[in-house]
This record gives structure tokens, C-alpha cells and sequence, in this order.
């Protein structure tokens, strides 16, 4: 058994994601590319953008810092921290409306 404290990776990784010049970086938390299920802490600045990009399997965010927005099409959902948005099964993108930190939860399709 593993445990992981999110609160302390969320804050490690978005320090982290301040210091690069995209503003944004990732890390794995569970699972991985070769395993059904995979969660990833995301933390984006204030402004940064994950562009548009197609959706690998079931997917939720958890928003563990800050605010962010995913919108697919003409649809959005806003986010604060401990909101829970389910992703669509559609072409969608995600930008932080401030320094943001998120928990990616995929069940890859098989």
C-alpha cells in the first residue's frame, strides 16, 4: 500500500509549474500509461491553457488549489478548489483562471 499526501504534491508541483516558462507542469501520481487507470496532478499559473485535445477514456478533475474552466464546444464548467468535474467524452481543453493545481483521474478505453 501507498500513500500520498495530494495537498503537499499539489503544492511542490505548482511551485514547480511557476518556475518553468510554460507555466505548467504534470506529474503522476497512480498508474501510468500501461495501466487502465492513471492520476495526474496538473498545475498551471494563472492564464495557462491545456489546448484542446481528445479524451483517452472516463476522466474527472479534482480541483485540489485554485480555479480553473474546461470547456468542450459551446459547453463549460468552472471549478474551485474540492469541485469534482466529470470530462466529457469530447475534444476539450482546460485553462487555469489562477494558479491552479487539478488531480486528472483517466480509465483508459480499451
Amino acid at each position: 500500500m501507498e500513500k500520498f499526501s495530494l495537498t503537499a504534491i499539489a503544492r511542490q508541483t505548482l511551485e514547480t509549474a511557476r518556475a518553468t516558462s510554460n507555466g505548467r507542469t504534470a506529474q503522476t501520481v497512480f498508474g501510468g500509461h500501461e495501466h487502465v487507470l492513471r492520476q495526474t496532478i496538473i498545475a498551471m499559473t494563472a492564464g495557462t491553457r491545456l489546448d484542446e485535445h481528445e479524451n483517452p477514456g472516463e476522466a474527472t478533475v479534482i480541483v485540489l488549489e485554485g480555479r480553473v474552466v474546461l470547456t468542450a464546444g459551446e459547453n463549460s464548467w468552472e471549478g474551485a478548489r474540492g469541485s469534482l468535474i466529470a470530462v466529457p467524452q469530447a475534444r476539450h481543453a482546460v485553462e487555469a483562471l489562477e494558479d491552479s493545481a487539478i488531480l486528472l483521474t483517466v480509465a483508459k478505453l480499451r
